[in-house]
């Protein structure tokens, strides 16, 4: 199999770089000054082994490639990228007859639950990636992978659920990559669990996170997600789950001492524009409003996030203290007054 990975950022680089040092047959698909050094100088790639250089074909677009049979679409782009992407690459021909959309399986290697239903819409075999793979981009044509001795964790099923000989043979061409691909039939319930740990991310791209005002909003995002999860019955890997999967891989103390933030603090620090919040803590906004949970919290820190990607400010630029006060005027806001007893004083 051939895997075009779609955004070839922290995410994606990390999985075709592997992908490439396992002997796969690799293309990656990237935009601007990313692709221009991808294409003119390789993917700088470093992990805990060191750092080193690969030269991977590289495309801007569909229209750079002559679609295969056997080709896998890994889609690695934020979210709010995805519907332009999917639309891009679903009527592109296959040959032997057929479209993309209707004949090629695609992977949706992204955080959030949102791009799994988008691509339902224009392809026929869609499958669940929750990716647990600390990674960073920055510079164009360099990611960095600081964890070992995997590089990621991604559990992956078909959309909506359920398991196949192709999803067992994209497994196992990842694990072949330093890459821990357990094939699930229920991989949507470890994206929802991801999606509550992705609350925190713009915490961290607005505030220090090592701040105790930033940890205190961030455990009151969690309570909204969990509470909004429950009213509307969504199940998710628990807890300990995630503790004994996550287990498994670690920083190494060299290179992620280098990491840097997370994909919004990277976003926000890459200046981008946008920002991947509407589809994490704005997940956790939709999901109340259908089912009658305030979200305060979450829906502060979707505004301001929202802000902070349009108007190209600093990422952690927010003090903590002033993150929290925004957010206790917001959670205010929606508290109806007490009402006082008849005949009360004042009455």
């Amino acid at each position: 199999m051939r895997y075009i990975i779609i955004g070839a950022g922290a995410v994606g680089g990390s999985i075709g770089g592997r992908l490439a040092e396992a002997g796969t047959d690799v293309v990656l698909v990237a935009r601007g000054a990313h692709f221009e050094v991808l294409r003119d100088r390789g993917l700088t790639f470093t992990t805990p082994e060191g750092t080193r250089v690969h030269r991977i074909p590289v495309a801007e677009g569909p229209q750079d490639l002559e679609l295969r049979p056997d080709d896998v679409l890994v889609l690695a782009v934020k979210t709010q990228d995805s519907l332009a992407a999917l639309t891009a690459w679903a009527g592109r021909p296959v040959s032997g007859g057929g479209t993309a959309g209707e004949r090629l399986p695609l992977v949706c290697a992204q955080n959030g639950v949102e791009s799994e239903r988008l691509a339902l819409r224009l392809f026929r075999h869609v499958y669940a990636m929750c990716v647990w793979l600390p990674a960073t981009h920055v510079e164009p044509g360099e990611v960095l992978a600081p964890s070992t001795p995997y590089t990621g964790i991604l559990h992956f099923g078909r959309y909506p659920s359920g398991t196949d000989d192709t999803a067992r043979a994209v497994g196992a061409d990842l694990e072949k990559a330093r890459l821990l691909a357990p094939v699930v039939p229920d991989a949507m319930r470890w994206k929802y669990a991801k999606l509550l740990a992705n609350l925190a991310n713009a915490i961290e791209a607005l505030s220090p996170v090592a701040d105790e005002d930033a940890k205190a909003v961030h455990q009151r995002a969690l309570a909204e997600g969990w509470a909004v999860l429950a009213a509307a019955g969504v199940d998710c890997a628990t807890q300990a789950e995630q503790d004994e999967a996550r287990a498994l891989i670690h920083f190494d103390p060299f290179t992620g001492a280098r990491r840097g933030g997370g994909s919004s603090w990277q976003s926000l620090t890459r200046g981008t524009g946008t920002i991947e919040t509407d589809y994490l803590n704005g997940e956790i906004v939709l999901l109340g409003r259908l089912h009658g949970v305030a979200t305060p919290v979450n829906e502060t820190l979707q505004r301001l996030a929202d802000a902070f990607a349009a108007g190209h400010r600093p990422a952690g630029s927010l003090p903590a203290a002033e993150l929290r006060q925004r957010i206790d005027e917001a959670a205010a806001a929606l508290t109806p007054p007490a009402r006082r007893a008849p005949g009360a004083a004042g009455a």
